[in-house]
């Protein structure tokens, strides 16, 4: 690859691991990377309030988009963002907490969860964490969130007969019997790397997407070439146009030295 290459990072298990640890090697071919004269952007299912870390942030990005395509920014600017119509919103919410469904919602400022559903768990302990004071009650704000994709705990829930429910509006990434992200029709990590070609005038073919996970498999399958790490699901594994080497192991290093772009 010779003409400048945008390349679409995901975050968890890519770029860092469940402790939010960055291998030395990442941050210095993301860096190099953009010293060459390509473009290095975060592609994430976290909407952007749970994409504040500093290390991964000073690591340097072009732009970030977040929340599956529901928000673009390029160079610090937001040229794009989906909310979700607080009417939609309101109806979704009670429908999936009929189900069993334990919600956090997802915005750009503000994440939105009830203590008493993740009360003792440690995810929900890993979000009190990360989010601080922007981290609020779903129904001490109710109907008032900011929010364009959620998640759910769906442990012992009947997923199928939610999604029958709310698929004319919303679809379901099931990552396993446990946690669903619900993203609204007509968005997904692909569809933010096609808006970023649109609106950057970048051909497809010059893309470069980068994940580990089922939520990535529009991502990988938008862009011009695809890459899995060798820490990720087997389901991409065997779809993707390369597979690099495990993320604590160089996967990044690795896989932009394979396509010459450091």
């Amino acid at each position: 690859m010779s003409d400048r290459v945008a390349v679409f990072f995901d975050i968890d298990g890519t770029l860092w691991d469940i402790d939010n640890h960055i291998p030395e090697s990442t941050v210095l071919s993301v860096r190099k990377l953009r010293e060459k004269g390509h473009l290095a952007f975060l592609n994430t299912g976290r909407c952007r309030s749970f994409v504040k870390d500093p290390n991964l942030l000073n690591i340097g990005f072009d732009g970030i988009v977040s929340g599956c395509g529901t928000m673009i920014e390029y160079h610090d600017e937001v040229v794009f963002y989906h909310r979700i119509p607080r009417e939609l919103a309101e109806k979704t919410i009670s429908c999936v907490r009929e189900f069993g469904f334990r919600p956090i919602l997802e915005g750009r400022k503000y994440l939105y969860m009830d203590d008493k559903d993740f009360r003792g768990e440690p995810y929900g302990q890993k979000v009190k964490d990360e989010m601080g004071e922007n981290l609020l009650s779903i129904e001490d704000n109710w109907g008032n969130w900011e929010m364009s994709k959620f998640s759910c705990a769906t442990t012992d829930c009947d997923i199928d007969a939610c999604y029958r429910a709310i698929r004319d509006d919303f679809h379901f990434i099931i990552h396993n019997e446990h946690v669903v992200e619900v993203v609204p029709n007509g968005f997904d990590k692909g569809t933010g790397i096609r808006k970023v070609c649109e609106l950057l005038d970048i051909p497809p073919e010059n893309t470069v997407a980068i994940g580990d996970s089922v939520n990535d498999i529009e991502m990988l399958e938008a862009a011009g070439t695809s890459i899995a790490m060798g820490n990720g699901v087997e389901e991409i594994k065997s779809m993707v146009d390369y597979v690099t080497t495990p993320m604590l192991e160089d996967g990044i290093q690795n896989a932009l030295e394979h396509l010459k772009l450091i």
